[in-house]
């Protein structure tokens, strides 16, 4: 009997385990027109590591009615052209109990995004 009930008691774990880690994931979008910006010096060891990134990272509120969210991308020292090449929007455990805590109203926004070279 004591042997089902901890059979029970992993498979309950197991399950909870999956969907914490499904909970977090990132989503790339890439251009294939234009270069981008470089990076000077390269100090990263990742994906972006011959890029220029911008990291915005950011807790938005929404409001009950509202059902999207823009953030203008300007030409500034940062993005100099005010293009995109390449975005990332990733989602962590922590962004979905903070919205699924507060009904959606606030979220936690974590963006990687690089931007097109100058001509």
């Amino acid at each position: 009997m004591k042997t089902k009930v901890y059979v029970y008691l992993v498979m309950v774990f197991i399950f909870l385990g999956m969907l914490l880690l499904n909970s977090c994931y990132s989503v790339r979008f890439r251009s294939v027109e234009g270069t981008p910006e470089p990076a000077f010096p390269m100090v990263r060891d990742d994906y972006y590591r011959t890029m220029q990134v911008i990291e915005l990272d950011t807790v938005i509120t929404i409001g009950a009615l509202d059902k999207d969210f823009t953030y203008l991308i300007k030409k500034s020292d940062l993005c100099p052209s005010g293009k995109l090449h390449t975005i990332e929007y990733r989602n962590t455990l922590g962004a979905v109990l903070l919205s699924g805590i507060t009904f959606g109203r606030k979220r936690k926004v974590k963006i990687k995004y690089v931007c097109m070279k100058s001509n």
